[in-house]
Order: C-alpha cells, then structure tokens, then sequence
C-alpha cells in the first residue's frame, strides 16, 4: 500500500481519458527528495517521453529546497524515470499510436523511496470535458433528491 501523494497532477484526469497506468522509480537528488516530502513540487504541465530506450519526465518543477544551498539543482529539469524493458517496449508501442501520451499522475512513496504513476493516455476534446461535467452535477442533483427524500420520510 502506497503512502499517501507528495504530488497530485489535478489537471490530468480532466484533461485525459487514462488508458493504462503503472508504476516508475525516479532518479532524483538527495535536496530534491527533502523538498518533495515537504509537498513543493508541481506535476502540472509535466510529460513523459520515451528517447533512445528511456523514459524521460520532463517540465516537472521541484521547488530548491530551502537548506539545499548551492547543492539545489534547476527546478525544471528533466528527470529519468526507472522502469524494466519490457515496459519501456510497452511504453514505446502505446505512445507511437497516434493521440496517445504519457502524464504523471501523482508522486509517492513506497519503502522510502519516490515513485511515480505514470497514464498512458489520450487527450480529451473539449465536448468530451463538458460531457463529464454534465454527468457529475446530474450525479450530484440525484443524490440530493435522495438525501431529501431520506429526510422527508422521518
């Protein structure tokens, strides 16, 4: 069982329709690892990409770690992220299928050390996004009926 976020991509899952998931290490260093545990990263915008049989996490913004000194690295740079071959061969057959992406979904950790659950996924139109929107305040307008009802037969 994973422990809870360090990062959270808000803006993934309404942005994307996630087709597959799994779990990547990442090379980090050690100023980076203490300002993640203080929750200063910023997963918006970020993106994976597969160069030359790796896998890349590029514009991920990790806030300078306020003791780090000049041992911080630059904020946004690219991280390598650790996965088996097999799945970096996965990775490369999903992403070379037009529409299709990889996003960070969320940061955690996992024995100490700092994972990420990387979406395989496909961006969603604009009506797509409206659609969803529909349904959850429909959702939401019948289950207020059914809290009032509950209430009415008291």
């Amino acid at each position: 069982m994973p422990s809870p976020n360090l990062v959270t991509n808000r803006q993934a899952r309404r942005d994307y329709l996630v087709e597959d998931t799994l779990e990547a290490g990442m090379v980090l260093k050690g100023t980076e690892v203490k300002s993640l545990r203080e929750g200063r990263g910023n997963l918006a915008g970020s993106y994976a990409v597969v160069e030359r049989e790796e896998v890349w996490l590029h514009n991920f913004h990790i806030s300078p770690y306020s003791s780090g000194g000049v041992f911080n690295p630059p904020p946004r740079r690219s991280r390598k992220l650790l996965l088996h071959k097999s799945e970096i061969k996965k990775l490369i057959g999903l992403t070379n299928v037009k529409g299709y992406t990889l996003v960070p979904l969320r940061l955690y950790l996992r024995r100490g050390l700092v994972k990420v659950e990387l979406a395989v996924a496909r961006g969603k139109k604009s009506y797509d996004k409206r659609q969803a929107i529909k349904k959850r305040e429909s959702d939401l307008e019948m289950a207020r009926a059914v809290q009032h009802e509950k209430r009415g037969k008291r």
